[in-house]
């Protein structure tokens, strides 16, 4: 179990992030691509990913093995700034942070007699590809994540995105309703809140003090079963935890048929209605229509890819993703959907 101990200045420092973090997703996609489990989610995207790829996941192996530690300086804070923003932060790690955290890499996955072939290999050669000078180890590592990025992530970024950012809508809307305590109270059920302290269901038993320094909290797509945390106490608190998934992912390329269906005045104002987030009650006030219409209305537009639904208590609550955002905008900018 995962206990995260807060103060009140740590309740009063709690944010959330505000997208999803790019290198976040690409390590932990990793893991759910050698993963059998949540095929209805993850197993199209599985067939699909892998035929795009090109010898990056030998390289990526040797240092994210199937469970357990995986080295810290993989996961920059700047990763939620983009992918070339993560890979630059990664490049700077220091020489010594490197070593330290490749040996206890090793250390974490010493081969025993109930270690599994895979991971006995990996203790015995798993930082064998990564000898050398920094410079090459991190040059090295910088391209296999980006070439794996490219291959598993970033095609479907919108919806990784779309995922996220309802996720914070409904935590946002915690966080109105009743401060700190309703945001953590709020979380998916493998986290639980009996103040001063966040448990969580976990690997290891191990005690996180905030220390005055908050905690940021950071849903993340490809994140499943259990919360993440850095092994390092030291470095600023954050939270990695599952969202909810109603759907697997598709390809941005591919909008699908239900798109041609998004016609008419009154949806066009149901989507803009929808704004910044609402429950089917309040679309429904907001765009002058009956409760089943504004039901309605929203299961066409969630078709469409222009709106994420995510349970929030007894209500559900309906988002923009960032294609409706941008269509209400005038138009699906290269930013958007990033």
């Amino acid at each position: 179990m995962l206990r995260v101990h807060f103060s009140g200045v740590d309740l009063s420092r709690v944010r959330l992030s505000d997208r999803p973090d790019a290198l976040w997703e690409t390590v932990l996609s990793f893991h759910r691509l050698r993963d059998r489990r949540g095929a209805k989610v993850f197993g199209e995207w599985r067939r699909e990913s892998r035929t795009r790829l090109n010898g990056e996941t030998r390289l990526l192996a040797s240092v994210i093995p199937n469970r357990g530690y995986f080295p810290d300086f993989l996961t920059p804070r700047e990763g939620v700034r983009g992918m070339d923003a993560g890979l630059e932060a990664l490049r700077a790690t220091a020489s010594d942070r490197l070593r330290a955290e490749l040996v206890l890499l090793a250390a974490s996955h010493r081969p025993d007699r109930t270690a599994p072939p895979g991971r006995a290999a990996l203790a015995r050669h798993g930082v064998a590809p990564l000898t050398g000078r920094r410079g090459d180890v991190l040059g090295r590592l910088a391209g296999a994540l980006r070439g794996y990025h490219r291959a598993a992530v970033e095609p479907y970024w919108p919806h990784i995105r779309a995922r996220v950012e309802a996720d914070r809508a409904a935590r946002g809307r915690a966080l109105l309703d009743g401060g700190a305590d309703e945001l953590l109270a709020s979380l998916p059920p493998m986290l639980r809140w009996r103040p001063p302290v966040l448990e969580a269901d976990y690997p290891v038993d191990r005690d996180l003090y905030l220390r005055g320094r908050g905690l940021l909290l950071q849903p993340s797509f490809f994140c499943r079963g259990t919360p993440v945390v850095y092994r390092d106490p030291n470095l600023p608190p954050v939270l990695v935890y599952p969202v909810t998934h109603a759907e697997a992912p598709a390809p941005s390329d591919d909008p699908g048929p239900p798109l041609g269906r998004l016609v008419g005045q009154t949806r066009s104002a149901v989507l803009a209605a929808i704004g910044g987030g609402c429950t089917t009650s309040e679309l429904a006030r907001r765009a002058g229509v009956s409760l089943a219409s504004a039901s309605q209305h929203a299961c066409v537009l969630r078709e469409a890819g222009l709106v994420v639904t995510l349970r929030h208590g007894n209500a559900v609550l309906h988002t923009l993703t960032p294609l409706g955002a941008a269509l209400l905008r005038g138009g699906a900018t290269a930013e958007a959907l990033r």
